[in-house]
C-alpha cells in the first residue's frame, strides 16, 4: 500500500448560514472578503480572502433548523482563519467584536503557552470562528 497523500489540500470551505444576507455581510464588509460568485437559485454566496474559498449556503428553513452545536453535531467544529499579522489580528477583534450579532466566546488570548494567540466568536449567523497569529520575532 503506498503512503503517498492522495489530496493536495482544501479546494473550499461549504457553510449553511441561517441569514446569508447577514454571514454574507460579515465575510465582505466586516472581515474584507470578496464576492466571487453566487448561486442566487440555491441561493448561495462565494466568498474569498485571497487564500481560502468559502461557500456560504442559505439554511433551507431559517426559522425550524438546528442550530450549531459543536459538542453535538458532527462535522465542523470550528473555522479557524489565520490573520495575516498582528496587527490585522488587533483590527479583526476591533471589527468583530464591534460587528451586530457577533458574540464574542472569548476575546483575544495566548494559545496553549504561547506566543500563538487566538479569539472565538460566532458571526451572526451563528457559525463558530477562531482567528488566530503567530507573532514574528
Amino acid at each position: 500500500m503506498s503512503t503517498e497523500t492522495l489530496t493536495a489540500g482544501i479546494d473550499h470551505i461549504g457553510l449553511t448560514a441561517r441569514d446569508l444576507a447577514a454571514t454574507s455581510a460579515f465575510f465582505i464588509d466586516c472581515l474584507g472578503w470578496k464576492k466571487v460568485g453566487e448561486k442566487p437559485d440555491y441561493p448561495a454566496v462565494f466568498v474569498s480572502d485571497g487564500h481560502a474559498l468559502v461557500t456560504l449556503w442559505q439554511r433551507t428553513q431559517p426559522d425550524s433548523g438546528v442550530d450549531f452545536d459543536r459538542k453535538a453535531n458532527i462535522g465542523l467544529h470550528h473555522l479557524a482563519l489565520r490573520a495575516a499579522s498582528e496587527a490585522a489580528f488587533e483590527t479583526i477583534f476591533e471589527r468583530v467584536s464591534s460587528w451586530p450579532g457577533v458574540r464574542v466566546e472569548f476575546a483575544p488570548e495566548l494559545l496553549g503557552q504561547g506566543p500563538k494567540r487566538h479569539m472565538m466568536v460566532y458571526e451572526p449567523g451563528g457559525i463558530r470562528i477562531e482567528f488566530d497569529v503567530t507573532p514574528v520575532p
